[in-house]
């Protein structure tokens, strides 16, 4: 019996393993189907090349690359050396020796040209201070750029190139854009020329990051290394959607996390810049701060959602209107508002001298004021009034 049991045991064994080569090599012999070997894991994107070789799984950008490229430009700067005021006194040069520093300081940078008349956009942290400012087209083209404009509370500036047959980008949507949306970052990074990168974006409307002083970037992960400030970041399509202003970093480099101003600020930026060489804001002269359940309680306030008057300044615009420390400040002129951004940007956006509507909370008491907002300038921003 035992032998019999052991003969069994070694015929079953070899079944179960010839069964198993035949389900793996030859699953047809069996009525089986091979699994395929490759699944697509996205299908392509409208207005994106299929990749070469026709793999309808991959997607290719270089569409979107050809078509924004040409109107990216690379931004050199050079600003003269600092002179020591002491350089020329003798004595200071036999203890100290000469150290005069005859070499410019040069800089780096993008921009994109949005009109054919030669308006170039850019960061201004690029340009700021720089005595000569030299543009250079994809092309291969150069031309010394003029200044229109600069508006350091969003980091941006306008130039002005005199040159013909410009390319042009196409400016896009940015309130459209959704996280998850493919992006290229288009620049000048290190000096190195014209590179393209590619990522998707991480975030919208970030804020209080420390940058500027109006803040509503886009975040992506698109790589932006310094050189890229100043330049493009597109959709599938070519289009503008933001401007590479900064990123977040421990080595200098890219750690995926880079932050672009959306097309719609830098639009009204430069329309305003190109028609009166500056921006104009509103300003109402009050000290906000975000609701919290401590000042809330603190201020006998009721509400969650809005932003809370803490200071008012004496014969300003919200002191002249009627406007009290502890007042909750939900609405300007109906637009809500949840917390300090929202409403320093809403008031910017109010023209100086004309009346609008604030909804206010005074306890329980719900108001509607009207404040005839001033001009806002760099100086009142020193002082954080908003």
């Amino acid at each position: 019996m035992k032998r019999l049991w052991l003969v069994f045991a070694q015929t079953v064994t070899v079944l179960v393993a010839v069964l198993f080569v035949v389900a793996t090599l030859q699953p047809q012999w069996l009525g089986r189907r091979a699994m395929p070997s490759v699944v697509p894991v996205f299908e392509a994107l409208p207005g994106s090349s299929p990749a070469v070789g026709g793999d309808p799984g991959a997607v290719s950008l270089r569409a979107a690359a050809k078509a924004a490229s040409p109107a990216v430009v690379s931004i050199n700067t050079s600003k003269a050396a600092p002179n020591n005021p002491n350089s020329a006194d003798p004595w200071f040069r036999f203890f100290f020796g000469d150290q005069a520093n005859n070499q410019p300081q040069t800089g780096l940078g993008s921009g994109v040209i949005l009109s054919p008349a030669g308006y170039v956009l850019t960061n201004n942290h690029v340009i700021e201070e720089a005595d000569e400012i030299q543009v250079i087209l994809n092309d291969g083209r150069q031309a010394s750029a003029q200044v229109i404009g600069t508006d350091p509370e969003t980091d941006l500036a306008v130039l002005k190139i005199g040159l013909t047959d410009l390319p042009v980008i196409t400016l896009g949507d940015s309130d459209a854009l959704e996280i998850g949306d493919p992006v290229l970052a288009i620049g000048n990074p290190f000096g190195v020329g014209q590179t393209v990168t590619s990522g998707i974006v991480s975030a919208l409307g970030r804020t209080q990051l420390g940058i500027n002083t109006f803040e509503n970037f886009i975040q992506t992960d698109a790589a932006i290394n310094p050189g890229n400030s100043g330049g493009a970041l597109v959709d599938v399509h070519g289009h503008l959607m933001g401007i590479n202003t900064a990123i977040y970093s421990r080595s200098g480099g890219s750690m995926g996390i880079g932050f672009a101003i959306p097309t719609s600020t830098a639009r009204s930026v430069m329309e305003a810049i190109v028609k009166d060489g500056q921006v104009t804001r509103g300003w109402i002269g009050v000290e906000p701060q975000d609701l919290t359940p401590e000042l809330a309680e603190s201020f006998g306030v009721g509400v969650r959602s809005g932003v809370i008057i803490t200071g008012v300044l004496q014969n300003g615009p919200a002191a002249q209107a009627g406007i009290r420390p502890g007042d909750v400040i939900t609405k300007v002129k109906g637009r809500e508002v949840r917390d300090v951004p929202q409403l320093l940007s809403a008031v910017a956006a109010l023209p100086p001298g004309e009346k609008a509507e604030l909804d206010v909370l005074r306890r329980e008491a719900s108001l509607k004021v009207q404040v005839t907002p001033g001009k806002r300038n760099l100086a009142r921003q020193a002082v954080n009034r908003r």
